[in-house]
């Protein structure tokens, strides 16, 4: 049951490190994000269509660029994180001696 969880986060923080260095390096091109990512080509690919789905970045010609709903994911991303830990905090209180 934690195995699908623990991949979700893996995702997850995949997702937001491909967001975060569009913002840096905006607009940037699948081929650039691989090699700054040391990433394969088809996870860079699958991260920005996840991404551009949710509304976090837009394909232009020169590239994909962060539209506003990224940077107020990540100015919040620690508050966020933080309830995430807490609620898993609570599972370790739950478990039987």
């Amino acid at each position: 049951m934690l195995e699908k969880l623990k991949g979700d986060i893996q995702l997850l923080d995949r997702h937001i490190g491909v967001m975060k260095a569009v913002m840096e390096h905006e607009p940037i091109g699948i081929v650039k994000l691989s090699l700054l990512m040391d990433l394969p080509y088809h996870r860079i690919r699958y991260s920005l269509r996840v991404l551009e789905q949710m509304g976090y970045i837009q394909a232009s010609p020169a590239g994909a660029v962060a539209t506003t709903l990224a940077r107020r994911l990540l100015s919040n991303i620690d508050r966020d994180v933080d309830e995430l830990v807490s609620l898993l905090g609570t599972l370790k209180e739950k478990k039987t001696p």
